[in-house]
């Protein structure tokens, strides 16, 4: 072999090995791209909590382990009051906050087992096993309690924070779909009489 044709397979080899460490670097970045979108389609970027999309897929395993296991659960929905006052009074960014103040407050009195999401613009969903609908009841009307406890503090002024609360059953047999219907029937009854 020549000098010629060994310096051409030698610099062929460099250029080869350093467009490899590119792809590897290009592949690596798309993992870690494709890893925030699919992060971003499950979770809700103001509250950190699961979106309503991730929420449905609990609600269908915890309806699956309910119908296989015999065991009681429930689905507790809050829904902020009162949330088109804050805003019309304080802005849309304390609004905001007053959303992220009772995710806060959910997230940090519910058990590590408990599912919680946000589940549209002002409503949480927090799933709850190995609880029947009595002691559930029990559950939402405690933590809308400890809600109405922790108002949102705007720079020394408290804005009382308040959720309407509407509990449903899950028992063996529920599909998801069903579940997820009662829950918002049982929501829109509970919204009427607040």
């Amino acid at each position: 072999m020549s000098d010629q044709s060994t310096r051409f397979a030698a610099e062929s080899s460099a250029s080869l090995a350093q467009e490899n460490e590119l792809l590897r670097a290009a592949l690596a970045d798309a993992q870690r791209r494709i890893e925030q979108l699919e992060a971003l389609a499950e979770g809700d970027a103001l509250t950190g909590l699961a979106n309503a999309r991730r929420f449905a897929q609990e609600v269908e395993r915890v309806a699956g382990h309910a119908a296989r296991h015999g065991t009681p659960a429930a689905l507790i929905s809050f829904e902020l009051k009162g949330i088109e006052a804050i805003v019309a009074r304080h802005g849309e960014p304390v609004g905001q906050a007053a959303i992220a103040q009772v995710a806060r407050t959910l997230g940090g009195l519910i058990r590590a087992t408990d599912q919680l999401a946000r589940t549209d613009e002002v409503g949480f969903g927090l799933l709850v096993d190995h609880l029947d609908q009595n002691s559930a009841i029990e559950t939402g009307e405690r933590l809308a309690r400890c809600i109405a406890r922790a108002p949102l503090d705007l720079a020394g002024a408290q804005i009382p924070l308040e959720v309407i609360v509407a509990t449903t059953g899950i028992m063996p047999g529920d599909e998801a779909g069903a579940v997820l219907a009662r829950a918002a029937r049982n929501l829109s009854r509970a919204r009427e009489e607040a």
